[in-house]
Order: C-alpha cells, then structure tokens, then sequence
C-alpha cells in the first residue's frame, strides 16, 4: 500500500535498477522558460539544506496547494536525482533525463510552469523511464554469475544496513537461489529466514486481482459493469453509476485514497472492507471516470467488496478457498496486527536517520488494497499457480496481464498487474511499499524465471534488490 503524503506529490512509477555508467547528455532540447525552472527546481531538490529549499519553493511557487511538510518529503524520495538531458520542452513544460541514485533507476522529471513571467512552478512530478540509449545497458549473467552477483550485492546493502529481508531467484518454477539478511526483530536479535512472513504492502492487490478475474471467469461478475450493479448501497451515486469494475483494476476511477487525516484518526478502528466504505464512500469522483490514471488504494477495497458481493463469501475467505489453498500458500494471511505470529518480522522505518519501529503506521489488518503478509516460497507458489493455470485459464490470465481500458484520448491504462523493466522484459506480477515494508514478485513468462524480494525496511531497497537482479536476468 502506498501512503497518500507521498502519492499526492508525485506519480512514482520508477523504472528498475540499471547500470551506473557515467552519464553522458543527450541531444539537448530547446532551452525554454519551462526549462530553465526545470534545472533549479532539480537544483533545489538535490543540493543545500531544507530550509534554502523551501525558500525556493516560496518564491518559484507561491501559489503552491502543497505544505511545507508535502514539499520536504517529495525532496526526501528525489534528492539524489542526477541531471542526464531534456528530453522536451515547450515554454510552460519540461520533460527531463534524471538518473535517481536512490533507487539506481532512470526516470523523467515532469515539471510545468505558468505562462507569464515569472513562470511560477505549476506542478512537479516524476515518472519511470527506459534506459537512455546512451547509456551502456548492465550485463546479461548466467545462473552461476547471476546467483554471485546477487550475493555481492546484498552482502554490500546489507553490510552497510541498508537491507534486511529474504530474496528468492527460481528457473522454471524451482529455486536457483535463497537468501536472509539482516534481522527480523532487532531488539531480540531474531534472524530472518527463508521462512519468515513480511508485510507486503500493495502486492497484496495481485489476490484481488486475480479474484475479480476467477469471478468474471465463473460469470458472476461483468468487467465492463459500472460498480453499482453490485454495490447496490454505495453511497455515491456518481461513482455506483460511472466507475466500472475496469475502472477499479486499472485506477482510472478517480475513487481516491485511504491514507491521510481520517486514516490516521480511525487507523484501528477500519478492519474490514465495509468500514473504509463507510468512512469514504460519500466522496464524490477526483476526475470524470477513465479519463486519466491515480493510484487509488481504496479503489481496491471497493475491488475487494465486489468480490465479497459476487461470491457470497467474506474476501478473506473468499482468497482462501480460491487463491491460498489451490496455490498451496499456508504462510501467507490479512491476520490483526494484534495477532501474534513469531514468524513475523517486524517492520522498521526510518525517520531522521534512525531506525524505529513503524507499527504505528500499519493498518490495523490486512485488506484489499494490501498491507498482508508472506515469505518468499509462499509467493513463489502463487506465481508458479497463476501461470500453470491452476488460479484462472489462459484467456482470462491473458486478459489480466494485458487488458486493460482506452481513456477518451486513446491512451491504453492497464490492469495494475506486471509491466516493463527499464531493459524492456515484460514481467507479471506487483510490488509493494510503505513505511517498514518493501517487495516485489516479478514472474517473467518469456525466460521462465522468477525473482522475490521482501524486505522489513522502508522502500525503494527491495526494489532495487529485485531491479538489479531483473535487469541482469540472462
């Protein structure tokens, strides 16, 4: 699950690890207004402290809607971006070449400008890019290499406690490697091992995911259906009637999100689907449905509510008899926080460079949205399941790693379900991140292998553990 202080800044969907070769400019674009602010707002992100970046921001961006508080966390997730060429420009926009050292990824500062002098910043956002064609891409290695290298790696990430977690690599459904790093509980000085259960944010969204397709594969549930045909109580009628369940899969439906003040303020009192409806369902759409793509948290807990609607079953047992017991998955729930697994580990964040725990932002059980738990064999069962076709058959398999909707301008927005590496290797599956959680399943059909990272540490660190194995897959 991702938090709504960091999504409402900027839409992070950042490209995986490539090689850190030195970085050469591209073909410059025309030098513009929009430009010109788009190198000092990198400026400001990336060099002084916060106080002479919030005073920039002051006078670039007076009429700014975000606080102080939005601003330094967005410069905290990209002040290591690395200026590589514009890309574009226009007098009010610029589209920008970054290297993000953070999250070793290429991505593109978008940033946009008002029309007249002085060209006050409009907007600044951050978006997932393909490796530059100029930058050498990073080696392809063997099994035996590729196994090397991971372990260099986390031996590196680990050593200098940037990692804790449990990563797994398999060729054709069966692992080549597994690893633990780091521990699972530091006060008590608890390992973690290739057993141990983590969080896993958002990944939990795959087990939604794959339910709303086994249901419209049993012809119980129409995809193209506007929400209201089984939420028939919803309290928004503008979003019964013009969200559909597509809507839902690929966050077109302009449905919002779950984390902010009135999370914070009912955080252990929403335990199950129905109490987040209630506490959110009055809000009317962000935007006119299908136009255009926020991630939206709550849009799969109205996803998990249809499931419970379509199939008569509570979601939790819904995914149980359907995706977690055909799957063979017995380590893997949405249990209270207030359960005790010892197999568990603890989630750390951290917060002015220390670590502390980051309980007291979970929420309080798992959901549709995400936010469960797994280990890393239990994860590699569920892909192994999904692609033998023992979860749903090949055409709607097909269709939720490939479908998706066209907005009114003929963009296509996709089944949040898989996508691209920065080398360009399809892959299905999901990641998930939030304070003291950080995964990634990444199943590539077309090599047969599977890579598994979970971590109890805040992100980008699993996904960059899982972008640097990715990308160097043979």
């Amino acid at each position: 699950m991702k938090h709504r202080a960091f999504a409402a800044l900027v839409v992070l969907a950042l490209a995986p690890w490539t090689t850190s070769t030195a970085l050469t400019a591209e073909p410059a674009a025309a030098e513009t207004p929009a430009a010109a602010q788009g190198r000092r707002v990198l400026d400001a992100l990336t060099t002084g402290d916060d106080a002479s970046f919030l005073t920039f921001i002051h006078q670039a961006s007076p009429r700014s809607k975000l606080s102080d508080a939005e601003w330094l966390e967005l410069r905290s997730h990209l002040r290591k971006l690395k200026f590589h060429g514009l890309l574009a420009t226009t007098p009010t926009t610029a589209d920008i070449s970054v290297f993000d050292g953070e999250r070793d990824s290429w991505a593109r500062l978008l940033v946009t400008v008002e029309p007249e002098p002085p060209h006050a910043i409009a907007t600044v956002g951050i978006r997932g890019a393909r490796r530059p064609a100029d930058v050498a891409p990073p080696p392809k290695l063997q099994p035996v290499e590729l196994i090397a290298a991971t372990k260099a790696r986390l031996d590196v990430e680990t050593t200098a406690d940037k990692f804790s977690g449990a990563v797994l690599i398999a060729k054709d459904g069966k692992p080549i490697f597994t690893g633990a790093y780091g521990l699972a509980d530091r006060q008590a000085h608890a390992p973690i091992t290739p057993e141990t259960q983590f969080r896993y944010g958002s990944m939990g969204k795959m087990f939604t995911a794959v339910s709303i397709l086994q249901l419209a594969q049993a012809g119980k549930l129409d995809l193209t259906a506007p929400i209201g045909r089984y939420l028939a109580d919803y309290p928004n009628k503008d979003i019964a009637t013009k969200v559909t369940v597509e809507n839902l899969l690929t966050h077109t439906g302009g449905t919002g999100d779950i984390f902010g003040p009135e999370f914070t303020a009912h955080r252990l009192s929403l335990r199950e689907a129905t109490d987040y409806v209630a506490l959110f369902g009055a809000r009317p759409p962000e935007f006119p449905p299908g136009s255009r793509v926020v991630y939206s948290n709550y849009g799969f807990i109205l996803l998990g509510r249809i499931v419970e609607a379509a199939s008569g079953l509570t979601y939790d047992d819904y995914v149980q008899r359907h995706i977690y017991g055909p799957a063979h998955m017995t380590a893997t729930g949405m249990l209270p926080e207030t359960v005790r697994l010892p197999r568990r580990a603890m989630g750390y964040t951290s917060e002015h460079g220390q670590l502390r725990s980051a309980a007291d932002s979970q929420p309080y059980r798992g959901t549709p949205a995400g936010g469960g738990y797994s280990t890393v064999g239990d994860l590699l069962r569920f892909g192994n399941a999904l692609t033998s076709g023992r979860l749903l058959d090949a055409e709607h398999l097909k269709r939720l790693t490939t479908g998706g909707i066209k907005g009114p301008d003929g963009t296509f927005y996709r089944y949040d379900f898989g996508g691209l590496t920065s080398e360009g290797l399809r892959f299905i599956g999901h990641a998930g991140g939030a304070p003291g959680m950080n995964g990634e399943l990444r199943v590539f059909p077309d090599s047969g292998y599977t890579v598994i990272v979970l971590a109890n540490r805040d992100p980008p660190i699993g996904t960059v553990i899982g972008s640097f194995i990715s990308d160097r897959l043979p």
